[in-house]
């Protein structure tokens, strides 16, 4: 997975401004920001900030990790009167926040909050909608989460199930206000860090998608050679020759982040244990850049540990059917055995002077009855009459069990993989649906 567990410290607020009417003041907008920046710095001194805007021609404006609280308001006040006053590019300045955040993770893990001020719907095709969604998954695993202002006197909005869908999937918040006076009260919420990065790790959370590798494949980088004036030290095993293979030939890689460094098969066992969902992903132990290795080199020490842990085993369907008559035979021979082993000799009944008795005796009756074990030690116990007559002994009902044939490995099925399925919206409120009759949130009925 991609979240660590343990919750990180360093935070990034970005301010996406998507303002086109005039019902904020510049003004209004400096003066929310900076109460917020001054309040924040109070709390958490590695908190920088990012300020995002839009002007004419889809020409995006972005200042990102900025620890000054006056160049965030000259980078708002100097862009100000040349922004977009047109139309909204929300898609498309979350895919320069978003490119952005991923960018930076392969450096180093930040939470990033992304805090949205918009006033109008954007009018752009639904694709543009699905190909960010898709994206808003993703980011959830890099810590990213997004709560948006929506500013206007408007009770409702076309684009409203759109924006709470974009909050929710991120864990964020969407909030609506209707006078400008209220700006400042609703970014001063956000301050405080949200707790629930411990709790967002869930299994669910955790879960990396198969058609998913590309992009984390092409997020993550390759170690380098070391230089000249390197320690070939290995940052995991700390030796200079593999005590895995022992081999001179097994090369130490670095990371080019942090120079840590790496034999081959070292990396190659710390990926498989520690991956971020594909063997061969991993990040950093020292700086959590994301790394990769070969695949094809990983999945090969990846086998050779099952072969070392496991014996080999030759699942051909002719070797199988052997192994499971062998095992038919010793169990009808260990049943043999068993009931050989208890039938009462005439040496037995002569050195125990016992007289067996024409009456029929009870079958609760402790010196006609024995317990037995069918199929060995572990075999099932039975009860069993010992008559006193010279017919040959006859078994209680259970003694007769029938014994089913073990199921074939051959036979069994791989399960199949999970689709994932569309996604639904309810219409009244915005909350993801999940094949439900009605939504959880509001009830309404889902068509």
């Amino acid at each position: 997975m991609l979240l660590s567990k343990t919750p990180v410290s360093s935070e990034e607020f970005i301010f996406y401004i998507d303002l086109i009417s005039n019902f904020l003041k510049k003004k209004t907008v400096v003066k929310a920001i900076s109460s917020f920046i001054k309040e924040k710095n109070k709390f958490n001194s590695l908190t920088s900030y990012g300020v995002v805007f839009f002007q004419k021609d889809d020409n995006p404006i972005s200042e990102y990790d900025l620890k000054e609280t006056d160049t965030v308001i000259k980078t708002i006040t100097d862009n100000w009167d040349t922004r977009e006053i047109e139309k909204s590019y929300l898609e498309n300045g979350l895919y320069e926040i978003l490119a952005y955040i991923f960018r930076k993770s392969r450096e180093a893990r930040k939470n990033y909050r992304v805090i949205i001020i918009s006033d109008t719907p954007s009018k752009l095709a639904d694709d543009y909608y699905n190909a960010l969604y898709d994206l808003l998954i993703k980011a959830k695993k890099f810590s990213a989460f997004i709560d948006i202002i929506r500013v206007g006197k408007e009770q409702f909005y076309e684009d409203d199930v759109k924006l709470k869908v974009i909050s929710s999937e991120t864990f964020g918040g969407m909030f609506y206000c209707t006078d400008e006076k209220l700006l400042q009260n609703i970014i001063g919420s956000l301050v405080q860090n949200k707790n629930e990065f411990k709790v967002l790790k869930s299994a669910e959370n955790e879960k990396v998608l198969e058609e998913d590798k590309l992009f984390y494949e092409r997020l993550a980088v390759d170690l380098i050679s070391l230089s000249d004036d390197d320690d070939e030290i290995c940052s995991i095993c700390e030796q200079e020759i593999c005590p895995i293979c022992e081999a001179h030939s097994d090369e130490i890689h670095k990371c080019f982040n942090c120079n840590a460094k790496f034999h081959s098969c070292c990396s190659a066992k710390y990926s498989i244990a520690k991956n971020i969902g594909f063997k061969h992903l991993f990040r950093c132990l020292q700086c959590e850049t994301l790394l990769k290795l070969d695949e094809g080199y990983v999945n090969m020490i990846f086998q050779e540990d099952l072969e070392e842990g496991l014996p080999e085993i030759d699942t051909s369907k002719r070797v199988i059917e052997e192994i499971e008559e062998e095992i038919e035979e010793e169990v009808e021979q260990e049943k043999t055995e068993e009931i050989e082993e208890i039938s009462p000799s005439e040496e037995f009944m002569e050195e125990t002077h016992e007289i067996p008795s024409e009456e029929p005796t009870s079958p609760t009756n402790s010196k006609n009855t024995k317990k037995v074990k069918v199929g060995g030690f572990f075999g099932k116990e039975i009860e069993i009459n010992i008559k006193s007559d010279s017919k040959p002994l006859e078994s209680t009902p259970e003694l007769s069990i029938k014994q089913e044939k073990p199921t074939s490995i051959t036979t069994l099925k791989p399960p199949r993989k999970r689709r994932v399925s569309t996604i639904k919206l309810c219409k009244i409120c915005g909350t993801t649906l999940q094949s439900k009759a009605n939504c959880p949130m509001c009830g309404a009925k889902v068509d």
